[in-house]
């Protein structure tokens, strides 16, 4: 179930050991889509097609039958799976890779009025949102500028806002507009904080985004309106006006988890080292629905590269299952992390080694390519190659 990065990465390895078993990929979307990819969309620098490619280019018809539904839950006992339109599907392994959903914390007002960066309909909202902004802007002779506010200074809002300023200085340069039309403001209780990089590479992140005209409030979102949004600073709450909200504050797994009864915690289940589920040796999960122990006692990040190791671990698992071997413990090996501010601009920690600037930016290509194809191949690659 899931055609993200470990599902699809599962399935294209599993068809190459040709297991003597039915296949069945279930995925709500008849295509895949690059997640380390959506920002762009959103930021309208990159159209929705350039950053997808057909689940069906990586099936195998003769040994796999594709599904288009949406999953609603999974009947464990009866080894079913829950459709939203066609008939239960029977399993008697199951690969949940559902992905995941945008984490909102409970916040009054989030899920009416925030936007979020989670699929590929989201980022097209958000995208019409920025572009009524700018045609306004464009036509428009009032003092007044728009505020567009971003919640959260994680991967997802500093990538966005990346892509987003350097939207903006293009819109500036090539229609002759007026600077300071559009605030753009983010919240974040540690705004200069990210835990996947030393505090020189963040500051210097936060400080090419101020550079780019981005306001960096140290505060906690309280709640969403229509026309604002609240925060709290030093025990004071606050608020801004504006009717664009976006929030990049995190994410949890799908809630097919926690609905199909699973022992979870923000509907990431805690794996076995084989990637099966506790007392059910024939479910495995990976990607956004896992979470699997780090050495130090805490849990590793979801992320596109632990999704596809995962999905090469849990192939290999299956076909030990149908065969009767036994199976392996999943190795994370950690290859390195990059954050891109822009297209031409990034930060990197790989191999040991900080990169910031162009050649992060560099490496942030490099890596995209190839998860792109390690999943779709030759014909993926070129279709989404920029």
């Amino acid at each position: 179930m899931g055609a993200g990065y470990g599902g699809l990465r599962a399935l294209k390895e599993l068809q190459e050991q040709q297991p003597n078993a039915d296949i069945i990929m279930i995925n709500k979307d008849p295509y895949h889509w690059e997640m380390t990819s959506l920002h762009e969309v959103a930021a309208g620098t990159n159209e929705p097609e350039k950053i997808c490619y057909p689940v069906d280019s990586v099936i195998d018809s003769k040994q796999t039958v594709f599904i288009q539904d949406t999953v609603t839950g999974i009947d464990r006992d009866n080894k079913k799976v829950m459709l939203k339109q066609k008939d239960p599907v029977s399993f008697d392994y199951l690969l949940i890779a559902l992905g995941f959903e945008s984490e909102l914390l409970g916040i009054e007002g989030m899920k009416e009025y925030g936007l979020t960066i989670s699929d590929i309909s989201s980022v097209e909202r958000i995208r019409t949102q920025i572009d009524q902004i700018l045609a306004e802007w464009k036509k428009s002779h009032k003092e007044e500028p728009h505020t567009l506010v971003v919640g959260g200074a994680g991967f997802t809002s500093i990538e966005f806002l990346g892509e987003l300023t350097e939207r903006l200085q293009s819109e500036i340069q090539n229609n002759r507009l007026p600077k300071n039309k559009v605030n753009v403001i983010c919240i974040d209780p540690s705004p200069d904080d990210m835990p996947a990089f030393d505090h020189s590479q963040t500051h210097y992140a936060v400080s090419k985004l101020e550079q780019r005209g981005v306001t960096f409030v140290t505060g906690r979102i309280k709640k969403v309106e229509p026309n604002g949004v609240y925060y709290e600073n030093n025990g004071k709450i606050k608020m801004i006006e504006t009717d664009t909200f976006i929030w990049g504050g995190g994410i949890r797994g799908s809630s097919v988890i926690k609905n199909s009864g699973f022992k979870e915690k923000h509907s990431r289940v805690l794996v076995q080292p084989d990637l099966t589920v506790e007392g059910e040796p024939n479910i495995l999960i990976i990607g956004d629905c896992s979470a699997v122990p780090d050495p130090n006692g805490g849990i590793y990040p979801a992320t596109a590269q632990i999704a596809l190791q995962q999905g090469d671990c849990a192939a290999y698992n299956l076909k030990a299952l149908l065969d009767g071997r036994p199976l392996k413990k999943f190795v994370y090996q950690y290859r390195g992390t990059v954050c891109s501010l822009g297209p031409k601009d990034a930060i990197a920690t790989v191999m040991g080694k900080n990169l910031k600037g162009f050649p992060a930016s560099l490496m942030k290509k490099i890596v995209d390519y190839r998860s792109i194809w390690k999943i779709g191949g030759v014909r993926a690659l070129l279709r989404l190659w920029r």
